[in-house]
């Protein structure tokens, strides 16, 4: 079949005009023609607008219930169950919705740049926008791969600019993202948020891949000068998983999604998906400079006149962002495969001022603080409030989770032992005090931090037993304060740091509450202690 022609017939798609795996001038073309809102930026990026939901819709995300999956899926808020009957109405709501129009886009791609478990993906929209961003985001076939490609191992229906009902049993609003791993098949309705799909792939791999003993992570990883000395960032939304990852000296492998085989890690995507409120050439260079022609700049202002991109601009979206081939970072390593983490890293931003900047956890350690993926984020200030609010996202990463945490932590701490892999728990947040007191930690000293960790200066310093949370805690670290290093030293009155810390504690253990009946108690017992 020639690289642009394609028969839909078998995903119940009748339309004729078919544009697939296009140029991204075409699908700018397409888009300045088709999508109200698009705009040619002044540095060459498309500039598009999502609609009226600017990111996910988690409270919309359904799963399948299915006879192959349901005694292995982590049922609850994250994944709540769907019946086929329902999931075939919205099926085939959206693909009527899709046989109504004009054109379509289609993108053939990869999930996985390991060969061995590559998911070959399709994805049919309606909108240019979410076929260059998919393009971008999964992995390129060569012309002979996409000549070649055969039938998808799933299938992308985005019909978003058409709305769920929400008067069909189980839907909660007009948005309703499917996923069926029976058939599958993913259906989005009532969403044109591009991340929904990207997103949706994580999901159907962090199912797949540990039933062939790959653990699937949300995680960034770079190399150094040898694939012997590779690390993993695991962290939430603004702790720096980004931001530390792109380091100019180390090789880039991917920012946000990878696996760890029996052959070592490999990126799921081809492109990143970066933050870009507040972006600076300054403090991100690798990322400001990715932003040029192909990169999708999603819900960004701009100068109607110039067209120059305004990055503080947030009156669409704080959750601005950035999608380009993961090529346009200049120390990406492609392909993006390397071998097995020397270091893992956990990142937290702590906003009660009481987690080290950086801390070495055990293997058991490990596993409970990645079942936990602590962060914290400052509470609403509309009356003056200043106290911190804690967030626990399991595996840092627990909306795309299919199977229970507990699994990936085994498997994590598994790897880990085997390939002699050290953990760490890097404290991005503040120092001194809580918030309103304490000061965030300097990026320079955290990027020192995590320098000294790549280099190995810490794996035999002297340290100190944290008396509540149990880690170690260095007493010093090349180019940091040693002043920094033990947050109790640091405040002004140490018993309100004890205070503190015991209220952190409490907290990690309430959250660990939903974890302990399926957790080894090695595992529980690693965590903190009053």
């Amino acid at each position: 079949m020639p690289r642009k022609e394609i028969d839909l017939s078998k995903h119940g798609i009748k339309v004729n005009n078919i544009i697939r795996n296009a140029a991204p001038a075409q699908f700018y073309e397409e888009a300045i023609k088709n999508d109200t809102g698009s705009v040619i930026a002044n540095k060459g990026a498309l500039v598009v607008r999502s609609g009226k939901r600017t990111g996910r819709s988690p409270a919309d995300k359904r799963v399948v219930e299915t006879d192959g999956v349901k005694d292995e899926i982590w049922w609850g808020k994250i994944n709540i169950p769907l019946d086929k009957h329902t999931f075939k109405i919205n099926h085939q709501r959206a693909t009527d919705y899709l046989n109504t129009r004009e054109r379509l886009y289609v993108i053939d791609g990869f999930a996985g740049w390991d060969p061995n478990y590559r998911l070959k993906v399709r994805i049919i929209t309606e909108r240019a926008y979410h076929a260059l961003f998919m393009q971008n985001m999964l992995i390129r076939p060569t012309e002979e791969e996409l000549e070649n490609f055969g039938e998808p191992d799933f299938v992308v229906y985005n019909a978003g600019k058409f709305p769920a009902n929400k008067y069909t049993e189980g839907m909660t609003s007009d948005a309703s993202v499917d996923v069926n791993f029976e058939t599958g098949q993913m259906v989005i309705l009532g969403t044109e948020y591009a991340g929904e799909m990207k997103k949706g792939i994580f999901t159907v791999m962090h199912y797949l891949m540990p039933k062939e003993n790959v653990l699937s992570m949300h995680c960034s990883a770079n190399e150094g000068e040898s694939d012997d000395d590779v690390a993993l960032f695991f962290g939430l939304s603004g702790t720096g998983k980004t931001t530390l990852s792109a380091d100019s000296s180390r090789k880039l492998i991917g920012d946000d999604e990878h696996c760890w085989s029996e052959d070592g890690v490999f990126n799921i995507e081809g492109g990143c998906y970066a933050k870009t409120i507040d972006l600076s050439e300054e403090k991100e260079p690798e990322i400001y400079n990715a932003i040029k022609f192909g990169t999708v700049l999603e819900n960004v202002g701009y100068d109607p006149e110039s067209r120059e991109v305004d990055y503080k601009d947030t009156s669409i979206t704080q959750n601005t962002r950035a999608s380009y081939p993961i090529e346009y970072i200049s120390n990406a390593k492609i392909p993006c495969v390397t071998g097995h983490p020397r270091n893992v890293i956990f990142l937290t931003y702590d906003a009660f001022g009481v987690l080290p900047p950086v801390s070495k956890l055990s293997p058991e350690q490990a596993m409970y603080h990645f079942i936990s993926g602590y962060t914290a984020k400052v509470a609403g200030t509309e009356v003056g409030v200043d106290e911190p609010e804690a967030t626990f996202s399991a595996c840092f990463g627990a909306a795309f989770l299919a199977w229970p945490p507990t699994k990936y932590a085994e498997m994590l701490a598994d790897k880990m032992r085997k390939h002699d892999a050290k953990a760490w728990l890097v404290n991005t947040g503040l120092t001194g005090g809580p918030y309103g007191t304490g000061k965030r930690i300097d990026l320079k000293q955290t990027r020192s931090i995590i320098n000294a960790i790549h280099a190995g200066d810490l794996d035999d310093v002297d340290s100190i037993k944290d008396d509540v949370f149990k880690f170690e805690i260095p007493k010093e670290c090349p180019n940091v304060d040693s002043g920094i290093l033990l947050p109790r030293e640091t405040w002004e009155n140490p018993k309100d740091y004890d205070r503190q810390a015991d209220k952190l504690a409490k907290l990690f253990m309430k959250n660990f509450e939903k974890y302990k009946d399926d957790s080894h108690s090695y595992i529980r017992e690693a965590g903190p202690e009053i």
